[in-house]
Parts: C-alpha cells; structure tokens; sequence
C-alpha cells in the first residue's frame, strides 16, 4: 500500500491535484481513498458531488472522505470529549460554549494521521491520498507524532502515576474533575496508532509527499521552508508540482511581465529543488471540477506513467559508519546555519530548524558515543559521533 500526502500553500490547487491524481489511480487499478484533512473541505467543490464524512463511493475503485473534527470526537473519542467539557464546566464555561471549545484547534489533522494508519492497517485500499492543510497547519500534522512520542516517553509515565496516587486525595478535597482510567487508556490508545502513521509516513518506499506551488515569489519562499522543516522530520518529499503556469498560446501583451516572472520562478524552482522532479501544470481554461476534467489534468500532470509511482527516493536521515565512530547525516536543504542550533541528552537529539524542533531517539549504537562536533555544509548537517 502507497500513501501520498498533498501539502502547499492555501489557493495553490492542492485539492485539486489530489483529486486528479485520485482520478487517475483508480483508472489504473488502484482500490484508492482520497482524505481530506482540510478545514475548508473543498474536495467535494472539487469532484462537484456531496462528499461527507463517511467513505463515500466516486467511481468504480475510488473514494472519498471528508474528516469532521466534531464527528470525529463524538464517534472515536467520547471519553476524552467528555472529560475535556468536564473540566471546562469545573471551570465556568457551560454549555454550547464548553462542547465548542472541547473541539480544539488541530483535531482534524489528529484524526486524519489515526485514521490514515487504521485504512492502511486494514489492507482494503492499495493508495491513500491525503488532502491536508495548508503548510503550516500541515507541518504541525506530520510533527505531531514526534512531539507526542517525545512527551509519552518522558512525561506520560510518571504523570500518570502521579494520577493514579493522587486522585483518591484530589476527589475528598476539591471537586475538580481527574482523568479516569478510561480517559488514559484512550490518550494511550491514540499514541499507538499516531505511533504507526508516523511509521508509515517516514517510510519513503510506502509514503511521499507532494508539495504543490505557483510560481511565484511568496509561495516559492514558503515551500522552500516547507521542504526544510518535512527534511527535519524525517519525510520524503518525491515531486514538487509547479502550478497554473500560464500557456504558449496566451499572448497578450498585458500578460507579459506576469509571464516573464513565472519563467524566472520557475527556473529558480528548478535550481532549488535539485534532484527532485519538477511536474509543470499549465494554467486551465475553465476551473477543473468533476471526474473528466480531473482525469484530464491528471493527464496533463503525469502524462502515461503511474502517479502512484515513487518518484524520487531521497532520504532526509541516514546513519553512516566511519573508521572513527559514527556519522548522523540530516538534510535540511534551504536552511540557515545561524537558525540551526543542536543539543542532546541521553537518548535525544534535539535538532532546531527555524521555529521547529525534533526530538531524534538515536539509535542503540550512538547512545554510548560522545558528539565530538556538528557541521553543516550543501544543505546538510554531519553530526558525529565518536
């Protein structure tokens, strides 16, 4: 089973491609489900039919799925919910408001990475195609299991002892509400299967990422950033798609400098993203929505070969073994030296890039070995190990 994640910048047509390339796939063969991690929830605009939150049937061999956050909570996390509105009554919040905020910023990309490890555990689907939040939101939905593993291992087994003590204490002196057992075997439980999609997303031979952009200054600046911070984390990216490209047979003059500044983006796209292969979109007559047209901009895009296809099989992180000890190579292509900062304790590896941080577990072979320094050159950072 292959799993392909869309992410750019909000407008740059990423529901739209991943829709495409959902078109394409099932033509193909592929038993695949296109999911919307999405706030906006523009796939259904996108294939011009209703698409809810339940797998909904497209055509023969696709489908799709719209994640509602409130659904969601209701149907998998009831106990959690309803611990969360506990606390908030406790605090002073009642009713409506309480079951709003209990629904907190985030959820949806929380139930898309549970959901995407539960349909690619089931063996129905051979392609998962991920429609997700804009870059930022996105970024936050693939660090997720990191930050959570990193908090697990650290902070959940002595808090949760601190729970089991106190909480015969708490509930004689204070009428604040304290996580039953059952609340921390759901949060146990959704740290397993966010656990096994960050397994499955990390894959590189299982698992991509597509980063679709316009070829324009801003948006080119932000997937730049993008790519760093996915390297960071461990995830794959095999194509970029450059978007809405303005056609051969647009000539008016009033077009002219548009043009002439997506040509240069577009070779600074080229030049930037290296080895990885740039798929050009030109920009269409009409809007591309429903089954024929989406077949046909996925025609446009991937030409005959499979857009479920590995594209490009570059790995952000690998371990080398020198004659003096041991080599971490981390690419973080685009980054600043001065924003890079590297620290470790017994079992991490804390490495800084810009506003985001990762908690690396190293490996057995490192935990007994000394960083004997760091060093960072053509976009890559060397720590050894010695």
């Amino acid at each position: 089973m292959r799993s392909l994640v869309f992410t750019g910048k909000g407008g740059v047509g990423k529901t739209t491609l991943a829709a495409a390339t959902g078109v394409r796939a099932s033509k193909l063969g592929y038993r695949t489900l296109v999911i919307s991690t999405d706030p906006a929830h523009s796939l259904a605009d996108a294939f011009d039919l209703e698409i809810g939150h339940e797998v909904t049937p497209i055509s023969d061999g696709l489908f799709c799925r719209q994640v509602d956050a409130q659904r969601r909570l209701e149907d998998g996390w009831g106990e959690i919910r309803d611990h969360l509105v506990e606390i908030l009554n406790w605090s002073g919040v009642d009713g409506v408001e309480a079951e709003e905020l209990a629904v907190f910023p985030g959820l949806e990309e929380i139930f898309g990475l549970i959901d995407l490890a539960d349909y690619a555990q089931s063996g129905e689907w051979d392609l998962l195609i991920v429609d997700s939040a804009p870059t930022a939101e996105t970024l936050r939905f693939l660090s997720l299991p990191d930050v959570m593993r990193w908090w697990m291992r650290k902070v959940w087994p002595a808090g949760r002892s601190v729970v089991k003590v106190v909480r015969p204490v708490l509930t004689r002196v204070t009428s604040a509400p304290v996580a039953s057992d059952g609340v921390l075997d759901a949060t146990e439980g959704m740290y397993s299967r966010l656990a096994a999609a960050r397994a499955l997303l990390s894959n590189g031979k299982r698992s991509s990422i597509r980063l679709v952009l316009n070829p324009e200054k801003v948006v080119l600046a932000e997937s730049r950033r993008t790519y760093t911070y996915l390297s960071l984390f461990g995830y794959s990216v095999d194509a970029v798609i450059a978007n809405r490209l303005l056609p051969d047979e647009v000539s008016d003059p009033w077009f002219a400098d548009w043009r002439s500044a997506q040509i240069d983006h577009l070779a600074e796209v080229r030049d930037s993203f290296g080895a990885l292969p740039v798929l050009e979109v030109p920009l269409t007559r009409r809007e591309p929505y429903g089954l024929t047209a989406l077949d046909d901009l996925a025609q446009v895009v991937y030409g005959d070969s499979d857009p479920a296809a590995v594209m490009s099989s570059d790995e952000p992180m690998t371990v080398v073994e020198s004659p003096e000890g041991y080599d971490l190579h981390l690419r973080l292509p685009f980054a600043d030296k001065s924003d890079l900062e590297v620290a470790r304790n017994a079992e991490d590896l804390f490495v800084r890039a810009g506003p985001y941080k990762r908690a690396l577990v190293l490996p057995q072979a490192l935990l007994r070995r000394e960083i004997v320094c760091a060093t960072f050159q053509d976009e890559e950072l060397v720590v050894s190990f010695r």
